[in-house]
């Protein structure tokens, strides 16, 4: 394996030696030319756990920080990003009240901020249902994703959102009010048209024309790593793939491959992206 030439950052990653391929995926991405990775936590489903309280995330946690060290042993740079799918609002409510659910999950997104403030990882994940639900369980959703964006604005660091397929642009005004800077909120499995830092899946045929505008985004593969689910959302290979045929085709240039993978990384987050 040459060494790469330039940074390739993956946004948005699952890495999950429990139930994929685990270390083995970690090694396709760096073969393939990726340097950087977001690590992203799963939700409690994927451990067998059902929280009762926030300290019940800590399992997930401790074992998305112990899987960035062995990702990082291998000479892949990772940033973890912790926090709580905004998909176990719909799930607690089996055994809980609303207004005790909403409770878990903040206490959940505590947790997950302590290891941003001390420097275990760089940034939060929250969000709301991608589905529909009723209209009491999306104010409640509404309210918890305000909560990690006080506790991002605490901890200043940004926070990755999982959230319906749309612009999401009232989220530029709750994270306003929770003393967030905008520019800090990143849309996870974004849409051309969000005011929102966008992170496009790699297949996403807008990149070339964002590039080619000089637009601030991320690129992801949102890579489940699942054995049930081979190759969900897109491969980890994906991202650097997907970047080294848009600049030899000449769809992006240089420029827009630091802007991407390096610069816009490094302004949202506040890390440093360098090989």
């Amino acid at each position: 394996m040459r060494s790469p030439d330039y940074p390739i950052t993956d946004h948005h990653i699952h890495i999950d030696p429990r139930n994929g391929r685990g270390i083995e995926a970690a090694k396709d991405f760096q073969r393939s030319g990726g340097t950087h990775l977001f690590l992203v936590s799963k939700p409690t489903s994927s451990f067998g756990i059902f929280p009762k309280n926030g300290d019940d995330f800590l399992p997930v946690f401790q074992e998305t920080l112990s899987v960035s060290r062995m990702i990082s042993d291998l000479g892949i740079h990772v940033y973890p990003i912790l926090g709580v799918h905004p998909a176990e609002i719909t799930r607690l409510l089996e055994s809980f009240p609303l207004g005790r659910v909403v409770e878990i999950m903040k206490e959940g997104l505590s947790l997950a901020s302590r290891f941003v403030a001390d420097g275990s990882a760089v940034g939060l994940k929250s969000g709301r249902p991608h589905y529909e639900v009723s209209q009491d369980i999306w104010d409640a959703a509404n309210d918890v994703l305000s909560f990690s964006f006080q506790l991002a604005a605490e901890c200043g660091c940004a926070v990755q959102v999982h959230a319906e397929s749309g612009p999401c642009a009232d989220m530029l005004e709750m994270a306003s009010a929770a003393g967030l800077s905008p520019d800090r909120v990143v849309k996870h499995y974004a849409i051309p048209d969000t005011p929102l830092v966008p992170s496009f899946l790699a297949t996403h045929p807008a990149i070339p024309d964002f590039a080619r505008a000089g637009h601030a985004f991320l690129m992801e593969s949102d890579y489940m790593d699942e054995l049930s689910r081979p190759g969900a959302v897109i491969g980890p290979r994906s991202v650097p793939r997907m970047t080294r045929k848009l600049l030899e085709s000449g769809e992006i240039d240089e420029s827009a491959v630091e802007r991407i993978h390096v610069l816009t990384p490094q302004r949202v987050y506040g890390i440093e992206v360098s090989l």
